[in-house]
């Protein structure tokens, strides 16, 4: 098996909420221009907003076939981003890791849409996973992790030129606050056809939570972003990709189908549950992340 791509985990990164307020920026990117391909999902008769197919059956029904059938699968590139602003000098260098200047991210994006990759959101991900629904010739996933406001514009002024969708992971306890996304901002994303996913409510371990934790991080959330963008929020981002085995059975009970980590092996027993994302930083260009990607997912 080849070696999977993780940056490190710094403990300068390992600060919870209070580092994110300080590094998530106000600071726009350039405009992405216009720039036309053909919609991959139109071409396909695959809908680029999926909550549409048998949208009155919820996926927590669906049968999740056995373990070995879903590790035996292809597994789906899926992209972790988190800030897309432009370096300041006050960027520590644990912070960088996690810095896509806007240059850089409308290179990574163009290059996808060249080579024919067609985004997918996290429902698609699932019913090929469990009912083996049938995705587009080269899928992908772009995945946002904790709610910057920068998010929302790139998603206008790159994503929606290339007919790209992504899917948000959003920590609910900065909604409306500087730097962060607005109620309505996470509306309009949703209303647009990208996927609104939760992130806890303050970005705490997963793995040191108990008792009322699972309410306060996760159920309460998840209700929170259910009233704002009127559809279901069934799927679930670990911060900082922890996990455990221990934890995944309270998030099922929290209503959660699916969830994504970063790049350690999936576990052999619920791989749906510890779903593969690499983070892709910013001194990549188009052709350094085609290649990771065709690297980074292969065996478990």
């Amino acid at each position: 098996m080849k070696i999977q791509f993780l940056l490190p985990l710094r403990p300068a990164f390992i600060a919870g909420f209070s580092l994110l307020l300080l590094n998530c920026s106000n600071n726009k990117p350039e405009g992405a221009g216009k720039i036309a391909i053909q919609n991959a999902e139109a071409s396909q008769g695959i809908s680029p907003t999926p909550a549409n197919k048998e949208a009155s059956v919820s996926l927590s029904s669906l049968k999740v076939p056995d373990a070995v059938t879903v590790l035996s699968m292809p597994q789906i590139p899926v992209l972790c981003y988190h800030q897309v602003r432009d370096y300041r000098a006050s960027d520590s260098r644990s912070a960088r890791d996690y810095i896509v200047p806007p240059a850089v991210f409308k290179e990574q994006m163009k290059i996808l849409a060249d080579s024919g990759y067609t985004t997918i959101l996290p429902e698609q991900h699932y019913r090929y996973l469990v009912n083996g629904e049938t995705l587009p010739a080269k899928p992908v996933m772009i995945s946002f992790d904790d709610g910057c406001d920068e998010q929302f514009q790139v998603s206008e002024e790159i994503l929606k030129p290339l007919n790209q969708k992504a899917v948000f992971f959003i920590m609910t306890v900065a909604i409306n606050r500087p730097n962060f996304m607005s109620e309505e901002q996470i509306r309009k994303l949703s209303d647009d056809g990208h996927a609104i996913a939760l992130h806890t409510w303050d970005h705490n371990n997963v793995k040191k939570y108990s008792g009322e934790d699972w309410d306060k991080q996760v159920a309460k959330p998840r209700k929170r972003l259910e009233s704002i963008t009127g559809k279901p929020v069934e799927f679930f981002a670990y911060p900082f990709g922890l996990w455990s085995p221990e934890i995944i059975q309270p998030l099922k009970e929290k209503g959660i189908v699916a969830s994504y980590q970063l790049s350690t092996a999936r576990d052999s027993t619920d791989p749906i549950h510890t779903i593969r994302r690499i983070i892709v930083p910013g001194n990549w260009d188009g052709p350094q992340l085609l290649k990771r990607m065709a690297g980074s997912f292969t065996g478990k």
